[in-house]
């Protein structure tokens, strides 16, 4: 799943990893105890993060942009949309994800379950398995946090922005041997509710009736 979705090079490729790295991480032995506070205020903060919304501009590794708007409703929903001219849209509705084509009315979909977005749409949100902390670093006003799939199922990193007092997500960066991609939250707002609309499965397959 994380492999299939990152060659597309879309926003779905980048929740997918970001979603490994989200799973849970041992430690790497170089990690201060500082480090590892910081960690821990990421996790706190993401656990916090039931129900939000938000704005993103996605860079390439050739250098192209596009943005959109994403939606978050734990446990389970999830909504990424590209603004046009792109057609692309990533929904999970709890019970699989959905990668559609918006202008081609096609859709792959896969069981929740079975995909890396499963670990961080869960109830609980844990960084204690699965990917490794390599490096936590200190930024102007903020912190990242780069991980590594310790499994080495998946190559490539991960890195996580974060800002500082109080903490909140800035966004991410995926590299792979295709190059950086990286992804600047432009806005989050946490909300009390979201419409359940907005997480229905796109282009649901017809009924079928009678005997086959």
């Amino acid at each position: 799943m994380t492999q299939h979705l990152t060659r597309r090079d879309t926003l779905a490729g980048l929740i997918a990893l970001s979603a490994a790295g989200l799973a849970g991480a041992a430690f790497a032995a170089s990690l201060s105890a500082d480090d590892k506070a910081l960690v821990d205020k990421a996790t706190a903060y993401l656990q916090g993060l039931n129900s939000a919304k938000g704005r993103f501009i996605q860079t390439d590794p050739r250098g192209t942009q596009t943005q959109g708007s994403f939606y978050l409703q734990r446990p389970g929903k999830a909504r990424f949309a590209y603004d046009a001219p792109a057609s692309k849209l990533l929904v999970s509705d709890g019970r699989f994800v959905s990668e559609a084509d918006t202008r081609l009315k096609t859709v792959n979909r896969y069981p929740l379950g079975q995909t890396p977005l499963a670990l961080f749409l869960a109830q609980d949100v844990r960084f204690d398995k699965g990917v490794v902390v390599t490096k936590v670093s200190r930024l102007d006003g903020g912190f990242s946090l780069s991980m590594a799939d310790g499994r080495k199922q998946t190559r490539g990193t991960l890195t996580m922005n974060f800002t500082d007092s109080p903490v909140g997500l800035m966004g991410w960066v995926v590299t792979t041997v295709q190059g950086s991609t990286r992804v600047r939250l432009t806005s989050l707002e946490r909300v009390g509710g979201l419409d359940p609309k907005l997480f229905l499965t796109p282009f649901p397959p017809a009924k079928r009736t009678g005997r086959p």
